[in-house]
């Protein structure tokens, strides 16, 4: 009887660790083709961060032979209540689907869920870090891939941008929802404009107001977030002639229109899509926007001929040339520039293209607090969770 137990014992702890193996290992090769399922958090025509997804996937389909795209877009509790992300992403599977990209991190949850329910299915979670051994929230997927682009880059020259440009030393801040990622992406703008005012300008720091103002969530929910319209004419009614945005849809630019038409000397840029500048002409300084194309494609194949494998990454610009849409993962589209603006713009990219680097000290958190000592340079992980906003900004580091 001891030997019949033990035999069983055996074949049971066999069958958990053939079990175990199977999970943690990536689906088997997708092959020569490839149905690629993409839900976004907003309208793929925003002409903001969805836009620019879709795209990234038209991209794919153009470079990679053998891939099809199903997508889902206005993934939220706004446009689709009752309905989960992780139901949208079956519904995609239910098309065919093998590789799903959830494009929002406010789809974290959700994502994960589908990802572990679905150990078959490919997933990409765009923006997440979940797959990032260094990072805060480690949860080892083997069927799931984290991408982001290094955008705090081309936020700082949008900053230098907005430094140049302003004529009251007022320049606006318009913010999506207070996360980690929000956060930096402001205090990377923040910094450039410092260093432009400082080192460019020649100007004293006290002498720049950088203000933040957040609406809520990615775009305008009536009812639900602040107006954006409103917060952007806010801004130039108060004497803040450039506005950055950082939401997903192009308010800013349509007001700085508005505003300038009634004779008003004011500026803004739109932000995540390059084409968003159409909406802005002759008052948009630039924008600062994402490439998803090359990353995407490269993913994709990943999955089709067998060498996925789960992992982090955060992408740098080429900077070679920020807008080869080739090999840059984020880039940087002038606009409405006067000379000097322009100049100092390229000169700001050449500088960080040779190591120029903003996150060193000594550099304190809004409250006082020090984020950074004098030379002491920030990991990536400090820049990527980062807690508050920067002193020397004012608006909300957290949510009430």
């Amino acid at each position: 009887m001891r030997k019949v137990l033990s035999l069983l014992l055996c074949v049971g702890i066999a069958l958990v660790a053939s079990s175990t193996a199977f999970a943690q290992s990536a689906p088997p090769a997708a092959g020569p083709n490839l149905t690629i399922g993409l839900v976004m958090v907003g309208p793929y025509n925003d002409h903001g961060w969805s836009q620019a997804n879709y795209d990234g996937l038209q991209y794919v389909l153009n470079k990679v032979p053998g891939t099809k795209l199903v997508y889902i877009d206005r993934a939220n509790t706004a446009d689709r209540p009752g309905t989960t992300v992780s139901q949208l992403g079956e519904s995609l599977v239910a098309q065919g689907a093998k590789l799903v990209i959830f494009s929002s991190d406010d789809m974290t949850d959700e994502a994960i869920k589908f990802a572990q329910d679905h150990p078959d299915i490919f997933v990409v979670l765009t923006s997440g870090s979940q797959q990032w051994k260094e990072g805060k929230n480690y949860l080892p997927l083997p069927n799931m891939i984290n991408v982001m682009g290094k955008m705090e880059y081309m936020k700082m020259v949008a900053g230098v941008a907005a430094a140049m440009t302003t004529k009251t030393g007022k320049i606006g801040f318009l913010g999506p929802l207070i996360n980690d990622e929000t956060r930096r992406l402001a205090s990377a703008a923040y910094l450039g404009a410092r260093y432009a005012w400082v080192n460019y300008l020649k100007k004293d720091p006290s002498k720049l107001t950088f203000k933040v103002t957040w609406i809520g969530f990615w775009f305008n929910i009536p009812g639900v977030t602040s107006d954006p319209t409103q917060v952007a004419d806010d801004f130039f009614n108060s004497g803040f002639d450039v506005v950055i945005s950082g939401i997903d849809t192009t308010e800013a630019v349509a007001e700085a229109a508005k505003f300038t038409a009634q004779g008003k000397k004011v500026w803004a840029m739109p932000y995540d899509y390059d084409k968003a500048l159409e909406e802005g002409k002759g008052v948009s300084l630039g924008v600062p926007y994402f490439n998803w194309g090359p990353t995407y494609a490269r993913v994709v194949k990943s999955a089709m001929d067998g060498t996925w494998k789960s992992h982090f990454e955060w992408n740098d610009p080429d900077w070679k040339n920020i807008n080869n849409r080739d090999t840059s993962a984020v880039g940087f589209m002038k606009g409405t520039l006067s000379k000097e603006a322009s100049d100092a713009v390229d000169k700001f990219i050449g500088e960080l293209g040779k190591g120029l680097n903003l996150w060193v000290g000594p550099l304190n958190y809004q409250d006082g607090s020090v984020f950074l000592k004098k030379g002491e340079k920030a990991t990536d992980q400090q820049i990527w969770y980062l807690p508050q906003l920067l002193q020397g900004m004012e608006g909300q580091s957290v949510s009430k």
